[in-house]
């Protein structure tokens, strides 16, 4: 809810890490199932015929087609125009760690320059299984986009106050590009599956205004799923993100608006 904002009309929505679908169903629901396109990629056929039930049980069989099963950073499958189609919304929760080393160097081309504009993160040679892939998903959905377009990516809490490297050159142009609507930090454990503290980022190439940073770390309730522990929001708590993200509300000790200019002198940290 807060990708989407009044009355849309007709417009495409995309995961270049799809899954089963379950942020694109959200996405398309808010948006209402008649009023957009879904299109996908997931490097997993199962999880590609997940996503086709899934737009089957929700009014979204138009869409079927363009649910593709690939690899997005070797292989992006959605063009037009022999160009990569650019969408209105994209969403996504992208691998944050993924050995690439066997078809790294393949990225390395002059097509591919504009795409991975902050470059592709260099094989570990101990550890290739640490390679940063989200790196080159975000800078793909960046490239996705339409001129009006908005994204939401979950990232690595870490990403937001890189002090070097690709994730700061990445934050660097979604700053001088004046591209970014905000960020939401939350709390430690709200998945399941990953350990890491994780952050919703979010892009908005309107907004040339200020940007909203909540810090929701401290929200949450813990209980414990599968034998894990996991941090739930309360339903009280997610409206309470959502409308403070929405009406870009000053909050003390949650939320805080600050200026393109301020996040540059901060070294493009995009931490509240």
């Amino acid at each position: 809810r807060c990708l989407v904002k009044g009355e849309v009309q007709n417009v495409s929505c995309y995961d270049p890490s799809a899954g089963s679908g379950t942020l694109l169903m959200n996405l398309a629901h808010q948006i209402g199932e008649d009023k957009c396109t879904i299109y996908s990629q997931d490097i997993s056929q199962k999880s590609s015929n997940l996503l086709r039930l899934n737009l089957i049980l929700n009014n979204l069989v138009h869409s079927i087609p363009n649910i593709v099963k690939g690899n997005t950073i070797k292989d992006p499958y959605h063009k037009e125009d022999g160009q990569l189609r650019k969408f209105d919304y994209i969403v996504s929760n992208p691998p944050f760690k993924l050995d690439f080393s066997d078809y790294r160097d393949d990225l390395d081309t002059k097509e591919n320059n504009d795409r991975f504009f902050a470059g592709i993160p260099n094989i570990k040679a101990k550890k290739k299984e640490d390679m940063e892939i989200y790196f080159l998903f975000i800078q793909h959905i960046m490239y996705s986009l339409k001129t009006e377009g908005k994204a939401a990516i979950v990232v690595p809490t870490g990403f937001i106050t890189a002090q070097s490297g690709i994730g700061k050159k990445i934050r660097q142009k979604l700053v001088e590009e004046k591209m970014l609507a905000g960020v939401i930090t939350m709390p430690s454990n709200i998945f399941a599956t990953t350990g890491t503290n994780v952050s919703v980022l979010f892009i908005d190439k309107k907004n040339k205004e200020d940007v909203i940073l909540i810090d929701g770390s401290s929200l949450g309730e813990k209980i414990k799923e599968d034998g894990n522990q996991k941090t739930v929001l309360t339903n009280e708590e997610e409206e309470h993100i959502i409308k403070t993200f929405s009406s870009k509300e000053v909050v003390e000790d949650f939320s805080v608006l600050v200026s393109y200019d301020e996040i540059k002198n901060k070294n493009y940290s995009l931490s509240a």
